[in-house]
């Protein structure tokens, strides 16, 4: 043990591997048990907490009170029945992360706001509708809205359990080794007991800004159960294309999550003889643009839009029918696989823009990270959001013409290829405008959006009512470059449902666990093909809980 290291203890009850939500939630957890818990972090103490803190803080709950207000009818039965048309469990190996996503709706659709709201998280009132489908009613999509928005966003998902983790250092019964990273699992007899790994040169940079991995010492500690959250992949493009189904994905991408996530440890796990499966299954989004005021490398924001933006693929045609905003991130982004193009476009009016664009991202709501009514109620005025207005003024994926000749002209200047014939770009504008005049009309995605606005969130915030796109008193025209932007792995370790992490011949490995996106958010994929979001947060407590717990009985035995 480097004495140096700031790491003072040479044994712990339960050590956890990353310090982001879902090992948080275990570490609590574990204290909460009357265990000594060591979390230990490859990234200075800044960036404590993870990806959650960069989250929108959208949770994905079933019949809630908030669902109930807005008139929204939701069951269990039918959030199940959702879960299982999207995830298309279809492999062998698919057994345990069913009986995850089984046990997740059951919880989401019980004791979860319940839970939480006893530790003080609060939502917004108007529950949005995300993942939407458009395909029968046995495929993908949430048949009704279940995207509830925490108040406060990712760090408020994040404060009582930081509150919990404080707690715990201050009783003695929780320590902290940041910039330790673990390299090695130890084992005896088969069993897990503790880990080694590198102690790296001390680093003072902010959270989610890359940090050094110089080396300055080495460490190792005992326990009587590991705890893997090391996360996912989605800052290390490279095991993103190795992992990347039927391909190498897109001739380039931009980054969705810290350079941190780099999927490492979990590499470590598996060489160890955890079972790692479904690596292929990913969730990136198709709708990334550049961010203006990066933090991390390549860094890249979801544009979170309501359903009237035509999307274009980028030679300008429209998507196929039902790949229209917010109804389908995985088919969308394996239908634009398929043109030989890394980009595709939105293109809107300035009405549209003004009630239908908002940004994922703690960072870019402020309002409702900073629970600042004031600033919330700002949204109801006329006019483009400050945060959205700002990428419009210093993004680099933004065009703006008073004639869709003339956008077509710019959006081929933006990438550098005459892509975009002008011709055809007015006659799509204007056939989808004569769909809008005709009172009724044969335009799927119209009349998605005249559905959509029986919703009352949708119909009061997210989505503008149909008219034409090119009306001189709507514009100017809006164009904007998309890119794909990394984020999730929807596989994993594989774990039981103790969260126990399980050989290829099914059998645990005494000692270690693992939850949040190490482990597929529960059993090596819980979402099986595709996810209904809400459930990535949702999939780090639920899976961190129960780690934490079944961890903290190790030492009982």
């Amino acid at each position: 043990m480097d004495s140096n290291s700031g790491l003072t203890w040479q044994h712990a009850d339960v050590v956890v591997v990353g310090a982001g939500l879902s090992g948080l939630v275990c570490a609590a957890e574990a204290y909460n048990a009357g265990r000594t818990v060591l979390i230990v972090d490859q990234e200075p103490q800044a960036s404590m907490g993870g990806q959650a803190h960069w989250s929108f803080g959208g949770l994905f709950l079933v019949d809630s009170p908030e669902q109930r207000r807005l008139g929204v009818k939701d069951s269990a039965e039918l959030a199940l029945a959702d879960w299982l048309g999207s995830a298309a469990f279809d492999r062998l190996e698919d057994t345990w992360p069913r009986r995850w996503a089984e046990a997740y709706v059951d919880f989401a659709a019980g004791e979860k706001r319940a839970w939480l709201h006893a530790l003080g998280v609060r939502f917004f009132p108007l529950v949005q509708w995300a993942e939407r489908g458009g395909y029968d009613a046995q495929g993908h999509g949430n048949s009704v809205p279940r995207f509830h928005v925490v108040w406060g966003t990712g760090p408020g998902i994040l404060a009582p359990f930081l509150a919990k983790i404080q707690e715990g250092v201050g009783a003695g019964k929780i320590q902290l080794a940041f910039r330790h990273r673990a390299t090695e699992l130890m084992f005896d007899a088969g069993a897990v007991t503790g880990v080694r790994g590198e102690i790296l040169q001390a680093s003072d940079v902010d959270r989610g800004v890359a940090s050094s991995r110089s080396v300055a010492g080495e460490f190792s500690v005992s326990s009587s159960a590991v705890i893997v959250t090391t996360g996912g992949i989605g800052g290390n493009h490279k095991m993103v294309r190795e992992q990347w189904p039927n391909g190498s994905g897109p001739q380039s991408m931009l980054t969705g999550v810290p350079a941190s996530v780099d999927g490492e440890f979990q590499q470590v796990v598996a060489r160890a003889g955890a079972n790692l499966i479904n690596t292929d299954r990913m969730w990136h989004y198709p709708e990334g643009i550049h961010n203006p005021d990066p933090v991390w490398p390549n860094h890249g924001i979801r544009i979170l839009s309501g359903p009237s933006p035509l999307w274009l693929d980028a030679t300008g045609h429209r998507l196929p029918i039902p790949l229209f905003p917010g109804f389908d991130s995985l088919g969308t982004l394996r239908h634009l696989e398929t043109t030989g193009h890394s980009h595709s476009w939105f293109v809107l009016n300035q009405t549209i823009i003004s009630k239908e664009f908002a940004l994922s991202g703690s960072e870019q709501n402020p309002d409702l990270t900073g629970k600042d009514m004031k600033l919330l109620a700002k949204r109801a005025l006329p006019g483009v959001g400050g945060q959205v207005q700002k990428f419009i003024d210093s993004g680099i994926d933004f065009v703006q013409s008073q004639s869709a000749t003339e956008l077509a002209a710019k959006m081929n200047k933006l990438v550098g290829a005459n892509l975009i014939d002008p011709a055809g770009l007015l006659e799509t504008l204007s056939a989808r405008d004569r769909q809008v005049t005709s009172g009724l009309g044969k335009d799927t995605q119209l009349n998605a959006i005249r559905e959509a606005r029986r919703f009352a969130t949708d119909k009061l915030m997210r989505v503008v009512p149909p008219h034409p796109i090119l009306a001189p008193e709507h514009g100017p025209l809006i164009a904007v470059r998309l890119s794909t932007l990394t984020r999730k792995s929807l596989g994993g370790l594989a774990t039981d449902l103790s969260a126990r992490v399980l050989r290829s011949d099914g059998s645990p490995i005494a000692g270690l666990y693992a939850a949040g996106e190490a482990a597929g958010f529960g059993g090596g994929g819980m979402h099986g093909h595709r996810s209904l979001e809400g459930t990535f947060l949702g999939g780090c407590l639920f899976s961190g809980r129960i780690a934490g717990r079944h961890a903290a009985s190790v030492t009982d035995a």
